[in-house]
């Protein structure tokens, strides 16, 4: 499966894009979910990598870590990536920076027919990280960034709880972060001789 069919899928399954560059999302433009896929080449690959280390990453910065082209055809390469909807550039937010350091994701079991209803109240509350609807034992799964526990127990339980549909609530709190989305890379980009790159750097 190439990077463009799985985000395709990702598309189609979540009703929007997920940027590769600094982890921001954006809604997706009719091409993309139509399936007009582009393929991404060695240097378009490699561009992603450098820009999701640094997305302040100069043009010119970028050509002279790849070494065989120019910082206009690196600039033009970019415009091309944003123009696609594969990548966009937008400001990321380190939450414990600004004192919200207590992450949770929240389970919700939803009365049938209205598990859309109720992730769109819920991904409106500005706490809300993350909003996604499944199967299984929940119905909608939930990532809140709060600044204490209390705070985290007063949110989900006279906002998320009190919402019409909600029959129950499921919080775990998550001391531990290890990954987020503003540093995944799809597979076939993060190669091995690309890490073997990264660790002679």
């Amino acid at each position: 499966m190439t990077f463009q069919q799985y985000s395709i899928i990702l598309l189609r399954e979540l009703g929007r894009s997920q940027t590769h560059l600094n982890g921001s999302i954006r809604e997706p433009d009719e091409a993309t979910i139509t399936g007009i896929m582009y393929t991404l080449d060695r240097i378009d690959k490699e561009i992603i990598r450098l820009l999701n280390r640094d997305g302040r990453m100069s043009s010119a910065e970028i050509a002279r870590q790849l070494g065989d082209i120019p910082a206009r055809t690196v600039s033009h390469r970019i415009e091309g990536l944003v123009a696609r909807n594969i990548i966009t550039v937008r400001a990321i937010v380190n939450p414990a920076a600004l004192g919200y350091h207590v992450l949770a994701d929240v389970y919700l079991e939803i009365e049938p027919g209205r598990v859309r209803e109720v992730a769109e109240i819920v991904a409106q509350f500005p706490q809300v990280s993350y909003v996604a609807c499944g199967t299984g034992e929940s119905d909608v799964s939930v990532s809140i960034r709060v600044r204490s526990n209390q705070e985290m127990f007063e949110f989900v339980t006279e906002h998320l709880g009190r919402i019409p549909g909600v029959r129950r609530t499921q919080s775990h709190l998550l001391p531990v972060k290890l990954k987020d989305i503003d540093t995944w890379l799809p597979a076939d980009i993060v190669t091995p001789e690309m890490r073997n790159n990264e660790k002679r750097e």
